[in-house]
């Protein structure tokens, strides 16, 4: 049995731990790096990788549709070959992989263990490889990074229907003909809109608000358009229970020749699906690690960590999914960061996320920084905030591509300082970093103001929103008079 001594075991090879490991071995910790499954996690093989890859395919499909306002006539035909669609997503996966791989990271130092890790003891843990050698590491420090599952809500039926997650969906190489998606968050949004535009019928069924975390006035935008590209929605609605494949009287549909699972709301309604998509959210992957054993205390949300992401075993930290805080990929690079930084060099470096990012990629976009608009009036009192609103209608870039329907919405303090803001934009995503900054350092509204943006782009968009929190102190009265009594000071 092989007993290996480190400086640094990462436990997990995802997005953070590949990042952590990275880090380590080049600024000369003698690493390990356990992974029981495939290099790059959720992420890179079933996560944000493929997904993008998809709705990217997507995006190609809807342009076929033509846009006869610019002169653009619809291609005839059938257009999307779902097979393809499937290799695409695979060779991006491919195209990536080899930046994750074993063989990158074992020439960049760190000694790479092809198996599930447990803890023995507060220092100490073991695993097998696929080989049968079994293998003991002893580390100085440990970081947890096994990120997380997706979760399966207790519905009747549901074990015994075949059901797709986001492990699963990218797998298909045939389009659903009705795929009816449980969860209406993120994941469950960009999926509804990429099958809705390579060809599927979809149905989302939410047992509250389509993205809740999100403010719904903007939202509301969001979901009109998707139903207007014949996404429906079934929200604040339970479902009773899933039958799979025949329908409630027992007899195959002949609505869907390839039913599999009718789904009963509770209104009475029955949806017959081809294909079902669970997304409803996900749970930290805790189950094999034996954190007992190594006195780190968990719950249901994951490891409980303090502001250094340290675990109760001040030797053992945790980041990504499963240090039960947000639950994106770039939060484990940013976590992996703190880690090291506590890990190496001994500095007492804070988790800040008072300006995490996030944004859903439909099309257009929907991105979020900081507080949204319902959480500021939780935090603050009506008198204490200011909301600044600007229509991406009058953007000239968003004029000229005909993509107007979107807006950029600001909170900031009375005196301006940016608490949050939220833009729904065809490039929302790029367009929210200029406001996550603004937020992390505490800034003014006005220095956003004060930028250069470049003419026409989606991005000018938000210097016009921060021009806009001006608007009424610049165009005055009093400003006026002070104006004109000026001029009159002047010579002509």
């Amino acid at each position: 049995m092989p007993e290996i001594s480190c400086d640094v075991c990462v436990i997990g090879g995802g997005s953070g731990g590949l990042s952590v490991a990275a880090g380590a071995a080049q600024m000369g910790a003698d690493t390990v790096l356990f992974e029981r499954s495939e290099m790059g996690g959720d992420c890179l093989n079933t996560g944000c990788v493929p997904s993008k890859a998809l709705l990217s395919a997507a995006k190609a499909a809807h342009a076929f549709k033509g846009a006869e306002a610019k002169g653009i006539k619809p291609s005839s035909g059938k257009h999307v070959d779902f097979a393809q669609v499937n290799a695409h997503i695979h060779d991006i996966i491919a195209s990536i992989a080899p930046h994750d791989s074993v063989e990158r990271f074992e020439g960049l130092g760190v000694n790479v263990i092809q198996a599930e890790a447990h803890f023995t003891s507060n220092n100490t843990v073991s695993g097998t490889d696929h080989s049968g050698t079994h293998y003991q590491v002893t580390a100085r420090y440990f970081v947890i990074a096994t990120g997380s599952h997706p979760w399966v809500p207790p519905v009747t039926g549901i074990k015994d229907t075949e059901y797709l997650t986001n492990e699963t969906i990218f797998s298909l190489t045939e389009c659903p003909e009705h795929l009816v998606i449980i969860g209406g968050g993120p994941i469950g949004i960009e999926m509804a809109q990429a099958h809705r535009r390579l060809g599927a019928r979809v149905s989302v069924v939410d047992v509250g608000p389509v993205m809740f975390r999100d403010d719904q006035e903007i939202v509301s935008r969001l979901k009109h358009q998707l139903e207007a590209e014949g996404i429906d929605f079934y929200e604040n609605i339970k479902i009773e229970k899933i039958t799979a494949a025949e329908n409630k009287t027992g007899e195959h549909s002949s609505d869907a020749p390839q039913a599999g699972a009718v789904i009963e709301l509770e209104s009475g309604e029955f949806l017959v699906a081809s294909h079902l998509l669970v997304a409803v959210g996900r749970r930290p992957n805790l189950a094999s690690l034996d954190l007992e054993k190594a006195g780190v205390k968990f719950n249901e949300k994951g490891i409980i960590t303090d502001n250094r992401l340290r675990s109760s075993n001040k030797r053992i930290f945790a980041i990504g999914d499963v240090a039960g805080r947000h639950q994106f990929t770039h939060m484990a690079a940013y976590h992996a960061s703190i880690v090291v930084q506590n890990m190496l060099f001994k500095l007492p470096v804070r988790c800040a996320e008072h300006a995490v990012p996030w944004v859903t990629y439909t099309d257009p976009e929907m991105a979020q920084a900081g507080l949204t608009l319902p959480q500021a009036r939780q935090h603050y009192t009506h008198k204490e905030i200011r909301v600044t609103d600007w229509e991406l209608k009058d953007n000239d870039r968003a004029r000229a591509e005909r993509r107007t329907d979107g807006m950029i919405r600001v909170i900031t303090s009375k005196k301006g300082q940016v608490l949050g803001a939220t833009i729904l934009a065809p490039h929302a995503g790029e367009m929210i970093h200029i406001w996550t900054l603004a937020i992390q350092k505490k800034m003014n509204i006005s220095a956003v103001a004060r930028t250069i943006a470049p003419y026409p782009s989606y991005a000018e968009a938000n210097k016009r929103a921060a021009g806009a929190f001006f608007t009424d102190q610049i165009f005055s009265p009093r400003v006026v008079k002070i104006v004109r009594f000026l001029m009159r000071l002047t010579k002509r």
